[in-house]
């Protein structure tokens, strides 16, 4: 009897359910070197990541479909898009993360360009997994706030984020992203993870400002199931061998 090829959301939810924590590496092409690309992967595959997500706020340049397929020539991590909006739609990758941003009110992130992406991505054989996406304040203006022209949720506000994430969950997105964003001076409050977690049942990723190996398992002590890394392995490719 074949065994049944599990999707990534499926993926996630067996790993929720089995207690099993995992790990994206966030690159932004716009970042990135191709001819350092060799060194980055192997520094990955090296790595505790289970998964690879590619996006940024805003991508400027055309080495999208490039890093790709050179991620996906040389790991058999999932390559996930993580979209700034639809210009960094790329059929190569795994999947996506059909993000709305619910801490904010421009419907431009809201629906706008997921009505936009909507016909593309239906001519692809991406899986798409909709995410409630909630940035909170960082101690600084990060890039998605400025791109987004939203404000993110006070950290203080507890309440009001588990609002937000629980009406994610009712309208049906199947993950919730809580996002301090890219170089935060501070990362998503722990106590902020566990009250969400708490109270909700679908997967919890948490990213930005996660600076050390002690932050990533302090926000899976609080109940993340996925921890994103970014800048900090950007800035440090041995990251993982602190």
């Amino acid at each position: 009897m074949q065994e049944q090829i599990l999707t990534i959301r499926q993926q996630i939810l067996e790993a929720k359910s089995n207690g099993q924590k995992l790990l994206a590496v966030l690159l932004d092409p716009d970042k990135i070197v191709l001819e350092n690309l060799g060194h980055l992967i192997e520094k990955i595959t090296q790595s505790p990541a289970t998964h690879i997500f590619v996006g940024g706020s805003i991508v400027q340049n055309n080495i999208l479909e490039e890093l790709i397929l050179e991620l996906k020539q040389k790991t058999s991590l999932p390559v996930i898009l993580f979209p700034g909006d639809p210009s960094q739609i790329s059929s190569k990758a795994d999947g996506i993360l059909f993000l709305s941003l619910l801490s904010g009110r421009n419907p431009d992130y809201l629906i706008e360009y997921q009505v936009q992406a909507a016909p593309i991505l239906k001519k692809t054989n991406l899986e798409v997994i909709s995410t409630g996406y909630i940035l909170i304040e960082s101690g600084n203006e990060t890039a998605v706030a400025r791109v987004s022209k939203t404000k993110p949720l006070s950290r203080e506000n507890l309440d009001l984020v588990l609002a937000t994430a629980l009406a994610g969950e009712m309208l049906g997105n199947q993950l919730i992203y809580l996002e301090a964003g890219s170089g935060a001076k501070q990362p998503v409050p722990t106590e902020m993870i566990e009250l969400i977690a708490q109270n909700i049942e679908i997967p919890i990723i948490v990213g930005g400002g996660i600076v050390d190996l002690q932050g990533i398992q302090k926000a899976y002590n609080a109940g993340a199931d996925l921890v994103v890394i970014g800048t900090a392995f950007e800035n440090n490719s041995h990251f993982f061998e602190s």
